[in-house]
């Protein structure tokens, strides 16, 4: 019998789409136990924008990577659209990443032999679309975020703002409902992060997706719907 895992029809505008309930994370050092997530609830609706700041080390990463299913937490409950993600196999957890879930870290991860065409397509070919499929849904996208002008470019011959935006369209091209962020902007001019940061905020209302953005930048923290700082283990 297949054993994959239905997926919920999206939910509506405003509805719940990720939810932590009592979230831990330990780490075991010799003698010692090191609580990084303790007891933390945490709950992202569709067209909602969550930033999370907070001091190097207090977890904010290793959040991210148990809310995208990366990581498993040490207890806790983890909710996807009400349903319980954390029972899942390992199986079906890619394949619910890949349908569901659009990464966008600090550094782009790009290929450098691939166009940016080729480079926001590359989710939808490794799901099995053909290049032609992939990249026409991927173009679209490309023209959203400015690159219009830099379809056939490789990576080497954008600036790092524009290989970003190649990197935010990539981890949009499958229409994913939750997008993760870990520091979209840290690698960045002021200038460049003033503009990915905007446009990532635009992408998560015009598209309804639910956003968790974790960053050092206070002034892209100050545009989310719900900002939030990670402290002792919990958010506040």
């Amino acid at each position: 019998m297949n054993n994959v895992v239905m997926e919920a029809q999206s939910p509506a505008r405003g509805d719940t789409v990720m939810e932590a309930k009592g979230l831990v994370k330990k780490f075991v050092s010799g003698r010692e136990e090191l609580r990084i997530l303790d007891g933390l609830d945490l709950t992202v609706s569709r067209g909602q924008s969550t930033t999370i700041v907070g001091a190097s080390g207090s977890g904010k990463s290793t959040l991210l990577y148990i809310l995208g299913a990366l990581e498993r937490p040490t207890g806790g409950e983890l909710l996807f659209e009400g349903q319980p993600l954390l029972t899942r196999s390992e199986d079906e957890l890619a394949a619910w990443r890949n349908r569901s879930v659009g990464f966008v870290f600090q550094f782009h991860h790009l290929l450098s032999d691939f166009t940016a065409l080729e480079n926001a397509a590359m989710p939808a070919r490794l799901a099995g679309r053909s290049p032609e499929e992939a990249e026409s849904m991927a173009k679209p996208l490309l023209e959203r975020v400015g690159l219009a002008e830099r379809l056939r470019h490789r990576p080497g011959e954008l600036s790092g703002g524009e290989q970003q935006r190649v990197a935010l369209a990539r981890a949009l091209v499958m229409e994913p409902r939750l997008l993760l962020a870990d520091e979209p902007t840290g690698n960045l001019d002021l200038k460049s992060a003033e503009a990915v940061g905007s446009l990532i905020m635009e992408l998560v209302a015009e598209r309804g997706l639910a956003a968790v953005i974790v960053t050092h930048n206070h002034q892209l923290a100050a545009l989310a719907d719900q900002p939030l700082e990670l402290a002792d283990g919990r958010l506040r």
